[in-house]
């Protein structure tokens, strides 16, 4: 199964032996037409994701892990990746990891999500480890491209979009550090599409940036999102803030006309000038996102504890089992 092939992967020690051999399964992935994905093999188990987090390094990967640790019940308090309290984030197991602030080696571990049992790994963004992000991306089913809203698409990045088309890895996008100075997530979806060449629209709209940054807007389902308690553990639902009512009504026609481009239903959909219903647009978001065709973007702040919960909807909602 692909968990088994994951753990296999993950442990297997780098040397010119395993590097030649890489190069080998490459060329044989590469001829191959289709992917198969692990509830192929067991309808009948537990609904189960198989994902990996990969970006550019300092992107907040780590920090993205360390949340959904916590959200899902996994750990009990959120460290810093840098160490200062001592701790470090539940990932980076390595010292010289926690050290340095970075990701060395790809840690595999797991959660449960609602319904769900979501197998993750964590991969390093630096370049000089990138034989590690390769190695994770031939055994996962989905994966999560994640992009600093400042910088946008980077060097890293580049590198990691190409590997996960060549595996044929479905994909969500995630915005991150939209807290920051100089946070601009419209910059980066023209990135996505411009530079990556992704057929990528957002999903989702943030409710403010940089120090005003609360939460987001879910342009499928039409509701607000904030994010209360001491670390963001508390979901408030409410409604589009009417000063974005304008925006929303505008990114949810670009969100639908980019899926007419993919999508027969959404396209007869559109032709015809009928508002498709909250379900059609999640099984069209599905279909074209399993089938490498589209990527769904959200949006947040990990390190500010906004997005994430919805980003782990997302990962139910449009990676494959």
């Amino acid at each position: 199964s692909a968990t088994h092939r994951c753990a296999t992967a993950s442990y297997r020690p780098i040397n010119n032996a395993a590097t030649k051999a890489i190069s080998a399964n490459n060329l044989l992935l590469q001829s191959c037409s289709s992917r198969f994905f692990s509830s192929s093999e067991d309808l009948d188990a537990i609904k189960r994701r198989n994902i990996g987090i990969s970006a550019h390094i300092d992107s907040g990967k780590t920090t993205l892990t360390e949340r959904i640790l916590f959200y899902t019940g996994r750990i009990k308090a959120i460290h810093d990746v840098r160490g200062k309290d001592g701790v470090g984030a539940k990932m980076d197991s390595m010292d010289l990891e926690r050290e340095k602030g970075i990701t060395i080696q790809s840690a595999a571990t797991f959660c449960r999500w609602k319904d769900s049992h979501i197998n993750i790994i964590d991969t390093p963004g630096h370049v000089d480890f990138t034989i590690e992000v390769e190695r994770a991306l031939r055994v996962l089913d989905g994966g999560i491209l994640v992009l600093c809203g400042v910088s946008g698409v980077q060097s890293q990045s580049l590198t990691v979009d190409r590997q996960m088309k060549r595996y044929n890895v479905p994909r969500l996008a995630f915005i991150n550090k939209l807290d920051r100075q100089g946070s601009n997530p419209t910059k980066v979806i023209n990135d996505l599409r411009n530079q990556l060449k992704l057929n990528a629209s957002q999903v989702q709209i943030p409710i403010g940036l940089e120090d005003n940054h609360l939460g987001v807007v879910d342009l499928i389902k039409n509701k607000s999102y904030t994010f209360d308690g001491e670390r963001g553990e508390t979901i408030v639902e409410g409604k589009v803030p009417d000063d974005m009512k304008d925006m929303v009504e505008e990114k949810r026609m670009e969100l639908i006309e980019k899926l007419a481009d993919v999508d027969d239903e959404i396209g007869e959909l559109f032709l015809m000038e009928e508002e498709p219903t909250e379900d059609q647009l999640k099984e069209a978001i599905r279909r074209q996102t399993i089938a490498c065709k589209f990527v769904p973007v959200f949006m947040g702040s990990a390190f500010k504890n906004k997005g994430v919960q919805p980003l782990l909807d997302g990962v139910l909602d449009y990676l494959p089992e």
